[in-house]
């Protein structure tokens, strides 16, 4: 029988339910089919019952019984009133069974009919309320949802509570959301089951609140205002839903500087106690809402003479967080501040700027207020307003710089010089670099609809291009126009070439064209005396030659490295810098490449270049892999994957990359997963650069998953794509031994040899030693595969030598691997050690997994490392629930940090429960857990 069922639909049919709580979700639902219960915690609007709802939807129909309650605040003050939502229902089923004293007192309790309180009553009502629950789950397993429990009220409070510390192994489930601050929930999670998992529901990430918009219908709002909705919900779903209804209802966008538009219903949520503050209090208020940074002795220069007792009453009322140590004035949530400030009529607010534009000590913070307390248009609030943008452009805040810049072009005379249109331009090419490409877009594009001079027109299609990414084939309409706007001007000219030379590179797929394009490019910044744009040519034209194979590559790189240098060129994603670090790496050379890339990284940081920022993580991460550091790849490969998602750049690439380090040192299915969405994304783009990389990295994920077949279609297709480009350097993608080794496993040896071959002579022409050692790996296969052990051996030990000293760690310990497999006679655990201790070292987790699997398959007793005997693969279910889902985490490849994050819970307790699966287990470390997965696997 189930009772008071509404949840019909699965919650994996209903993704928005879920949206940025899959983790969280999984976690529940796993907690839930182990026959826990599970309690929810979080503020106000964090989405605790949107989960409850799809939790109950989708592991309600396991239960023979649902009942559920959900209390309101107006209500709570009703004795028995959740009592009886929860048994109301059900009472004539379960009072017969009951005894006469426990029967009449629940009756009273949920009907009304007679006198019963927890004073009067107290003992019967507590057992009677245990033993309807028994009876219930006598007949099937019982699933309690309750939503809103700080809401319950406090006599059906105590009673559940008594009734489910006593339910034992009662099949009983209790499925609880309460509304908690901080860590508050120990009450009652006191009250609920012994084996209940509390899981706190935290803030939306920004990527997170973007896909709940767009799940919700919110699709076009720019990037940049997601970041604002985002800032102001501070991650609360409710309320970034709340912001994207005002926004997609409101005719008018706000303007630069200005906060968004707070509904109603959010400001009688979050002021409603404003009203208990004096009309100065609310000014001194309101002046903090329109800084930056308060502090209480800027209030005091803004005139807020009494700002220390007002400030403190506004704490007392939740209105502002208290901060023991020092200055900062700072509201208990942003979106306070945002409803306050919108709540302010406009002549208070210009007020409030004004005092802030003198007594605010940063240039930039005087600057702002001064544009915000200005109407009209005003050529020195202007020119202050650009000062202020190159000040934040030279702090490394161009997202700052673009908005400045937009302020500016409010205030800019038509007449003046700079002009409105290039105040705008400016903060279109900083919104760029902050890596807010739609804003940068709608600006040019704004631009575009009415400016006339051709500078400036070009300025914008450079904008409108930049903005497209690697989709250059949906701007294909924009390349004529801008010649046209060009004219014979080389300088202009220079600008159109350089996107062209791009597009030939990425929509053609035509590296020589694009190499001509890009020295073409460089002869008319020349002529024209643009040294950024010859400088961003000749970098262009020397990775297309690095990738190529070309041998004027070199001499190229060293023309973009010759003074004068432009400092952003230097430390640009597509500058010179990255051009040498791209051969360094391509020339074996990891050492130096990985401290060309760190240094790289940093000043990118430093400059707030957010696209930059991106790419050079995703290069480190890469660098790191080829060293055999699988574990830190791992890291740099998923941060890099984390900021791509968050800003919306180089999504393809970062997939790409994380899908290698997955495979290396992670999730295999992740890492295919990964590498179909990077193929598809670059299908969609029509971006054949990426398009191949993307395959080689589904190619490599096969290989390792098992997918000999899988591996060499998808390999292939990469060698049809590169051969169509004119890629001849082996060293770019390093996908050819992958392809050679899958191919022998599928039976073509005679393929493999001949790829290995044509691979081999450009690897000589070009000196690319490791490229020919993996080679030699992989024709070591081939002579295996052909009856010549010897040979193979000999070959396979002088190429792990080779990668040995190359630095190449991964590269070795797969040869060591394929030595064990071919060495003479039936292989046992020891001929595994060496491959074990390299993979070990690499973090490679899951080559070590293979490698135990060929322990098993060879008939070895035991591990590759003998010493902590491994558990039988059902051990795990002697654990505890956190310390199964722990376990589980590790055989992933999670650190602990990862493991702490997806769990909700500290670093500390992570390792404190691995303690405890260590002895538990009589193991010693996260290796052996590592290799009780692959026995599990093997069976």
């Amino acid at each position: 029988m189930t009772v008071r069922r509404d949840f019909k639909e699965s919650a994996s049919r209903r993704p928005d339910l879920v949206v940025g709580r899959e983790e969280l979700f999984t976690a529940a639902r796993e907690q839930l089919a182990r026959g826990g219960s599970v309690l929810l915690h979080g503020p106000a609007g964090i989405g605790k019952s949107t989960v409850l709802r799809a939790l109950a939807a989708d592991y309600g129909e396991t239960a023979r019984t649902v009942l559920r309650c959900s209390a309101t605040e107006s209500e709570s003050h009703l004795p028995f009133l959740a009592l009886a939502d929860l048994f109301g229902l059900v009472l004539d089923e379960v009072s017969d069974r009951l005894p006469a004293a426990q029967r009449t007192a629940l009756e009273a309790a949920l009907t009304g009919r007679g006198e019963s309180t927890l004073q009067r009553d107290g003992l019967a009502l507590r057992l009677a309320v245990l033993s309807a629950l028994r009876a219930l789950a006598a007949a099937g397993p019982v699933l309690v949802v309750a939503d809103d429990l700080q809401w319950l009220d406090s006599a059906s409070a105590e009673l559940l509570g008594f009734a489910a510390r006593r339910l034992g192994d009662t099949p009983v489930q209790l499925l609880c959301a309460v509304r908690t601050e901080g860590q508050e929930y120990d009450r009652h999670l006191r009250a609920s089951p012994p084996d209940t998992l509390a899981v706190r529901l935290n803030p939306l990430s920004r990527a997170q609140v973007s896909a709940l918009l767009d799940h919700r219908g919110y699709t076009d709002l720019p990037r940049s205002t997601v970041r604002e909705i985002h800032r102001t919900s501070g991650g609360n779903p409710l309320f970034a839903l709340e912001l994207g209804r005002a926004l997609g209802e409101s005719t008018t966008p706000p303007r630069p500087g200005e906060p968004l538009p707070v509904p109603t219903s959010l400001r009688a949520l979050v002021l409603s106690r404003l009203d208990m503050l004096s009309d100065e209090a609310r000014r001194t208020l309101l002046v903090a809402s329109a800084g930056a940074r308060p502090t209480l002795a800027l209030l005091h220069a803004a005139g807020r003479e009494n700002a220390e007792a007002e400030t403190a009453r506004a704490a007392s009322l939740g209105l502002l967080a208290t901060e023991p140590e020092g200055p900062a004035v700072r509201f208990a949530h942003p979106l306070i501040s945002a409803a306050l400030y919108a709540e302010a009529p406009a002549q208070e607010r210009r007020a409030a700027h004004a005092a802030l534009s003198t007594a605010a000590s940063d240039p930039i913070e005087r600057a702002r207020n001064l544009a915000l307390a200005t109407t009209g248009t005003d050529p020195e609030v202007a020119a202050r307003l650009a000062e202020a943008a190159a000040l934040a452009r030279d702090r490394g805040a161009p997202s700052v710089a673009a908005s400045l810049g937009l302020l500016a072009a409010r205030h800019a005379p038509p007449d003046g010089t700079p002009g409105p249109d290039g105040h705008r331009l400016q903060a279109a090419e900083d919104a760029i670099t902050a890596g807010e490409v739609d804003l940068a877009r709608d600006v040019a594009r704004e631009v575009l609809s009415r400016a006339t001079v051709p500078a400036e027109r070009v300025r914008a299609w450079e904008v409108v291009i930049e903005a497209a990414g690697q989709s250059l084939g949906e701007v294909d309409a924009a390349f004529p126009q801008a010649l046209a706007d060009a004219g014979d001007d080389p300088r202009l000219l220079a600008l159109v070439h350089y996107r062209l030379a791009w597009r030939k590179l990425v929509v053609e797929g035509d590296f020589a064209e694009a190499r001509q394009e890009a020295a073409h490019t460089a002869d008319l910044a020349a002529r024209g005396g643009d040294r950024r744009t010859e400088l961003m040519a000749l970098s262009f034209q020397a990775s297309t030659e690095t990738l190529m194979g070309h041998p004027d590559a070199p001499a190229t790189i060293k023309r973009a490295l010759k003074e004068p240098q432009d400092p952003y060129v230097a430390c640009h994603h597509n500058g010179a810098g990255t051009a040498r670090f791209r051969w360094l790496l391509m020339s074996d050379q990891l050492p130096e490449a990985r401290s060309t890339i760190t240094a790289l990284l940093r000043e990118v940081r430093r400059r707030g270049m957010v696209e930059s920022e991106v790419h050079f993580q995703r290069f480190l991460a890469d660098t790191e892999l080829r060293s055999g550091h699988c574990g830190r790849a791992l890291d740099l490969a998923r941060d890099s994957l984390r900021l791509a998602r968050d800003s919306g750049i180089g999504l393809g690439a970062s997939a790409m990359l994380t899908s290698l380090a997955e495979a290396s040192g992670g999730d295999v299915d992740r890492a295919l997963a990964l590498a179909r969405e990077a193929a598809d994304r670059a299908e969609e783009d029509g971006d054949q650069m990426y398009l191949s990389r993307a395959l080689a990295a589904l190619g490599y994920a096969q290989s390792v998953a098992g997918d000999a077949a899988g591996a060499v279609a998808s390999l292939r297709r990469v060698r049809e794509l590169e051969q169509g480009m004119g890629i001849t350097d082996p060293a770019r993608g390093r996908w050819q031994g992958d392809l050679a080794e899958a191919l022998v496993r599928i039976g073509e040896p005679g393929e493999a040899q001949d790829l290995i071959d044509v691979t081999r002579a450009h690897a000589l022409r070009l000196g690319r030693e490791g490229v020919l050692a993996v080679l030699d790996r992989a024709e070591a296969l081939v002579r295996a595969a052909r009856g010549d052990r010897e040979g193979a051996v000999a070959r396979l030990t002088s190429a792990q030598d080779r990668l040995a000293g190359l630095g190449y760690g991964l590269e070795e310990a797969r040869a060591a691997f394929a030595l064990a497999r071919l060495r003479t006679g039936r292989p046992g655990p020891t001929a595994y050690e060496e491959a074990a201790r390299l993979f070990r070292r690499c973090r490679a987790l899951p080559w070590l997994r293979q490698v135990d699997a060929a322990v098993a398959a060879a008939g070895g007793a035991g591990p590759v490392e003998p010493p902590a005997p491994v558990p039988a693969p059902d051990a795990l279910e002697g654990l505890a629930a956190m310390e199964r889902q722990v376990a589980a985490l590790v055989m992933e490849g999670a650190t602990n940090r990862e493991i702490a994050a997806r769990l909700f819970i500290s670093v500390k307790t992570v390792e404190a429960t691995l303690t405890r699966v260590y002895r538990k287990l009589g193991i010693r470390s996260r290796v052996d857990i590592v290799r009780l997965a692959a026995g599990r696997h093997a069976k």
